[in-house]
């Protein structure tokens, strides 16, 4: 399993800014919860699943 960052470094700036001002919380989701905190649970459960290649919901990262 290889986690990285998206290609797209335009994205990826925009997205590290939504983090800061968050606090660290998913820019793309509403709720402020640690489940929301990044890595996501979501994509940390995402992660796990071998047969998942994909971006994280907010496309910062992506799962070879």
């Amino acid at each position: 399993m290889a986690v990285r960052l998206n290609d797209d470094k335009e994205m990826v700036a925009m997205i590290r800014e939504g983090l800061k001002r968050t606090g660290g919380y998913c820019p793309c989701r509403l709720e402020r919860t640690e489940e929301n905190k990044c890595i996501c649970k979501e994509f940390r459960e995402q992660m796990e699943d071998p047969d998942f290649k994909g971006f994280c919901h907010c496309m910062l990262y992506y799962k070879d």
